[in-house]
C-alpha cells in the first residue's frame, strides 16, 4: 500500500512538473519572429525566409523561372507548394533580389543593384517584427503585437479562413501556373 502511494505522488509531481512548461512551450512555438534588421535572398535551393508556428506556412521566395522569384506565401506541408499570396502584383524579381525588414521597420523588395521593387506600404513606424502567423497571414507587428500591415489585407488570387475581403478590395486569378 505504501508503495502504491509513493508510486501515485510520483507521478502526480511529475504531472503537475509537465503542466507547469507547458505555457512555455506554446510560447516558443508562437513567437517565430522575423527580427528587425533581417533579409533574405532569392536564390535556388534557398526559398523559405519564415515558417508559422505549425509549419503550415511559408514565406519566401518560390522559383518560378531560371532567373525569376516571386515574394508570396504558400501551404508548406505539402509537396506541391501552392502559392496563396503574393507581392509585387505577382511580377518577378530576378536572382539575387532581396526582401528585408530594415532596422526601421520597413517591408521592403529590393533587386540585386538594390533599387526598391516592392514595399509593403506600411510606414515602419512602431514596428518591431514580421511574423508568418499559422493562419495564413504575414504581419508587420508593434511591440504589443497590433498588426499595422498583414497580408489578408492585400490579397492576391486567394482568400484563406479567417481572411476578410475589405472593400475595396479585388482578387485576381492566374491565368497559367507561372502566371501571378
Amino acid at each position: 500500500m505504501h508503495a502504491m502511494m509513493f508510486l501515485e505522488q510520483k507521478y502526480n509531481l511529475m504531472f503537475c512538473f509537465f503542466l507547469a512548461l507547458l505555457p512555455f512551450a506554446s510560447v516558443g512555438q508562437s513567437h517565430k519572429n522575423i527580427s528587425l534588421g533581417s533579409s533574405h535572398t532569392a536564390q535556388a535551393g534557398n526559398s523559405t525566409w519564415a515558417v508559422s508556428p505549425s509549419g503550415n506556412f511559408a514565406v519566401g521566395f518560390q522559383q518560378i523561372e531560371e532567373n525569376g522569384f516571386l515574394l508570396s506565401i504558400w501551404f508548406n506541408q505539402i509537396p506541391e507548394r501552392t502559392i496563396v499570396w503574393s507581392a509585387n502584383g505577382g511580377n518577378l524579381a530576378p536572382k539575387g533580389s532581396k526582401v528585408e525588414l530594415t532596422s526601421d521597420g520597413f517591408f521592403l523588395l529590393n533587386d540585386p543593384t538594390g533599387n526598391r521593387i516592392w514595399s509593403a506600404g506600411s510606414s515602419g513606424s512602431g514596428t518591431s517584427h514580421a511574423a508568418m502567423v499559422d493562419t495564413g497571414n504575414f504581419v508587420l507587428a508593434s511591440q504589443s503585437t497590433e498588426y499595422l500591415w498583414q497580408s489578408f489585407d492585400h490579397p492576391t488570387d486567394t482568400i484563406l479562413p479567417g481572411q476578410v475581403l475589405n472593400q475595396p478590395s479585388t482578387l485576381v486569378s492566374r491565368y497559367l501556373e507561372t502566371n501571378y
